[in-house]
């Protein structure tokens, strides 16, 4: 990663655009990770001795692009949790769906998921340790590609579940573009996963005043010339 893109930063938060197929924090494949970069960059910058504090707040995985905010201090880090819990802090997404869907509307199912093969399923609402999952969504365009018909729907996230997007969309017939683990009829290893996290909003959390931050793909591709972090060819094909 050549560049971190930072959108926001005071003393208390940072907001950060984490490209694709970078782990927001840590895992076994050992690559580098966003939760280090940040870190490393605070460090440098700020020329704090030590081990450096950053709040994980929230996460996207590793195939998804988009906002991702820190918490520079640990008051922040709470009160921003609060937010997350009480519904408070609101997260929108750009998806590439496979087929033709219309209109808008409100998907509400319970998932259950399983840690053997990370991934999560719709069941019924009896199911023991199912939660609840809750998004809408809005069909901005139907388009052909390749002879097959593909849609760009705008996701409103009211809960926060494991692989939520993918599996409920998945599930009403429409799985995402890339998404070789809930499409893989459809879907080919090596395409990029259609998914970004293109808005976050909320209340700053020690300042009177509401936060909202946007950036879409093309956003992205405009600060990475080369586009080597994203492959804007593959993914957004409108």
């Amino acid at each position: 990663m050549d560049q971190l893109h930072i959108v926001y930063e005071d003393n208390h938060i940072i907001v950060v655009i984490k490209p694709c197929n970078i782990p927001v924090q840590a895992d076994k494949s050992g690559d580098n990770d966003m939760l280090t970069i940040v870190k490393a960059y605070i460090k440098e910058k700020y020329n704090k001795p030590g081990e450096v504090y950053l709040g994980l707040l929230h996460r996207l995985d590793r195939m998804v692009g988009g906002l991702v905010v820190f918490a520079k201090t640990s008051k922040a880090a709470s009160r921003i949790s609060e937010y997350i819990r009480n519904r408070e802090f609101k997260k929108k997404y750009m998806a590439v769906v496979n087929g033709k869907m219309s209109g808008s509307g409100e998907l509400k199912d319970y998932l259950i998921k399983d840690e053997r093969i990370n991934m999560s399923r719709v069941v019924t609402s009896n199911v023991n340790g199912s939660k609840e999952a809750i998004l809408e969504y809005n069909t901005v365009s139907n388009f052909v590609y390749n002879n097959k018909d593909y849609s760009l729907v705008n996701v409103d996230l009211k809960t926060g579940r494991h692989h939520q997007i993918r599996v409920q969309l998945a599930n009403a017939g429409y799985p995402l573009y890339g998404d070789i683990k809930y499409g893989q009829k459809i879907n080919k290893v090596g395409q990029n996963l259609a998914l970004w996290a293109c808005y976050l909003s909320f209340y700053h959390p020690t300042k009177d005043e509401y936060l909202e931050f946007t950036c879409t793909p093309m956003d992205m591709v405009k600060l990475e010339p080369n586009n080597k972090l994203y492959n804007i060819d593959k993914v957004w094909m409108v």
